[in-house]
């Protein structure tokens, strides 16, 4: 064959690879991502963070104690804007003994976007059945409206634990009747999620700092909500602080920690906690997780000027 007739042939197979390339191209797009789930060990405890999906916050709007053009310089410096996709997470604890689910999404009562909890933690090996204790940071609706699927108890087996101070404000009828209009379906949530396990004698209320489990103690943080609690993991030296919604925007939060936000129930008393969490978990290095961070909200924080830097988790595998 002489070199310009293999030359034709070459470039013929060629062209056709190359078309039959651009045409695979025309497939769907698929438009999901992976399971949300990503595991970590702590000392002998594995942690799992688990996707309930995220939802758009207009937080120009919800943030207080600073103002709208200050917000929206902040996003941008991250490359964001208003209103901003945010994650809600939640943090399943296996010690070897108990398993142990802290917070549970919203399941339907924040839209369509959130309720992927318990799909992502079956995805992760792990089925409902099994969860020995739920313990949440506070009663709203993203936080505790997945304890139902349905109308039915979604962790059938577990004990709900919360502190005794958000019980009494949120499943009071009374302090629903005080509350404003657009207020109410917060109680209304937290009721419709926590009465099935009051019913079944499944929920056991705690006052302040306590184990909760041997490894797990609950540490009051109040101010977001009345009983607002963080959770302090411990294994074999190692440390993990489950800060639920003592921050809710890190590109705004971490630099300025006395910006709050509108869902506070105590403003004030939320600022405080929360410089008092960001200070200490600077200085001593533990691990840290939040409910808003983007998903899986694991980290480290470093003192930056006179705010903070969150240094998100290095991707890993299990080992």
């Amino acid at each position: 064959m002489n070199t310009h007739r293999w030359l034709q042939k070459t470039s013929l197979a060629i062209a056709l690879a190359l078309g039959a390339a651009t045409a695979q191209a025309g497939a769907p797009m698929v438009k999901t991502s992976a399971p949300g789930y990503y595991r970590m060990m702590l000392g002998d405890f594995e942690i799992t963070a688990l996707s309930d999906g995220t939802v758009d916050l207009p937080v120009d709007k919800l943030l207080t104690n600073t103002q709208p053009g200050k917000v929206t310089t902040a996003l941008n410096q991250s490359f964001l804007k208003a209103p901003v996709e945010t994650s809600v997470n939640a943090y399943l604890i296996n010690t070897g003994n108990q398993l142990v689910l802290v917070d549970t999404g919203a399941a339907g009562l924040f839209g369509p976007t959130l309720g992927k909890l318990l799909g992502n933690l079956k995805a992760a090996g792990y089925q409902p059945d099994q969860v020995d204790a739920v313990i949440v940071t506070h009663m709203h609706p993203d936080h505790v409206g997945g304890l139902l699927a349905g109308d039915q108890r979604a962790f059938p087996n577990a004990t709900v634990h919360a502190d005794q101070h958000d019980a009494d404000f949120w499943l009071s009828q009374a302090q629903m009747e005080k509350a404003p209009a657009d207020a109410k379906g917060f109680f209304q949530g937290a009721m419709a999620a926590l009465n099935p396990y009051i019913s079944a004698g499944k929920f056991k209320p705690f006052n302040g700092n306590t184990e909760l489990v041997p490894g797990i103690k609950a540490q009051a943080s109040r101010g977001h909500t009345p009983g607002h609690s963080t959770y302090l993991v411990e294994s074999k030296g190692q440390k993990l602080v489950l800060w639920g919604d003592l921050m809710h925007v890190a590109a705004v939060q971490f630099a300025n920690p006395a910006v709050t936000i509108a869902f506070d129930t105590d403003s004030k008393a939320a600022a405080a906690q929360r410089q008092k969490a960001y200070a200490d978990a600077a200085k001593n290095g533990y691990w840290v997780a939040a409910s808003h961070l983007s998903f899986p909200g694991i980290g480290h924080l470093r003192r930056e000027g006179k705010g903070y830097r969150f240094v998100p988790a290095n991707y890993s595998v299990v080992r």
